[in-house]
C-alpha cells in the first residue's frame, strides 16, 4: 500500500483514536486537493436509484471500502501522495483516503466493470453496490453473476502483478 518516499510533498498525518480503542492513520490531504482540477463525475441523483428499485423485493448491499485499495496511483502521481511522519516519508501507490477525486476515480471504475448490469439489477453509489432482485430465485442469479463479474474484472488487475497468476486460479475457474 505504502513505499518509503523522497518526494518533496507531504501531507500532515493525524491519529484518530477509534471505538474500540486502536488508532486510525488519517492523511490530511487538503493542501494537494486544493491544487487537484476536479473529475466531475456525476453523482446518481437519490430520486432515480429509487425509481429503479420499484417492484424489488430482495436486496444485498456490497461495501466496497477497501475498494479503493484495488486501484494503483499514476507512477508519476505517486509522489503527491507523500504523507509524513516522525518515523519517516511514505508514499501510496494505491488510491488513499482523501484525495478529491478518490471517490469520483473509483464509482468510474466500478460503473464501467458493472455496466452490463447498471439500471436492470445493480446500483452503484459511491463505494457500495446494491444488488436487487423482485425474488429470490432471481436474486441468488443475479448475485453469481455480479460475483463472477468482480471475480473476472479483480483477476485482470491482479494478473498484471502476479506472475503466473492464471496458473494459480486455474482451480477456482475450472472448480
Amino acid at each position: 500500500m505504502v513505499r518509503p518516499s523522497v518526494s518533496p510533498w507531504g501531507a500532515p498525518v493525524l491519529l484518530v483514536k477509534k471505538k474500540d480503542g486502536g488508532a486510525h492513520l488519517c492523511v490530511d490531504y487538503q493542501q494537494l486537493n486544493k491544487l487537484t482540477i476536479k473529475n466531475k463525475y456525476p453523482l446518481p441523483r437519490i430520486d432515480d436509484l429509487i425509481d429503479q428499485l420499484r417492484g424489488a423485493s430482495v436486496f444485498s448491499k456490497i461495501d466496497l471500502r477497501s475498494g479503493y485499495l484495488q486501484i494503483r496511483v499514476k507512477e508519476n502521481d505517486i509522489p503527491k501522495t507523500t504523507f509524513r511522519t516522525r518515523y519517516g516519508h511514505y508514499e501510496y501507490v494505491v488510491m488513499p483516503f482523501g484525495v478529491t477525486n478518490a471517490p469520483a476515480m473509483f464509482m468510474d471504475y466500478m460503473n464501467r466493470i458493472f455496466r452490463s448490469f447498471l439500471d436492470r439489477f445493480v446500483v452503484v453509489f459511491i463505494d457500495d453496490i446494491l444488488v436487487y432482485s423482485r425474488s429470490l430465485e432471481d436474486h441468488r442469479e443475479h448475485l453469481r453473476r455480479r460475483l463472477a463479474t468482480s471475480f473476472v474484472g479483480l483477476a485482470g488487475y491482479y494478473r498484471r502483478f502476479i506472475e503466473g497468476f492464471s496458473r494459480i486460479v486455474m482451480p477456482l475457474i475450472l472448480g
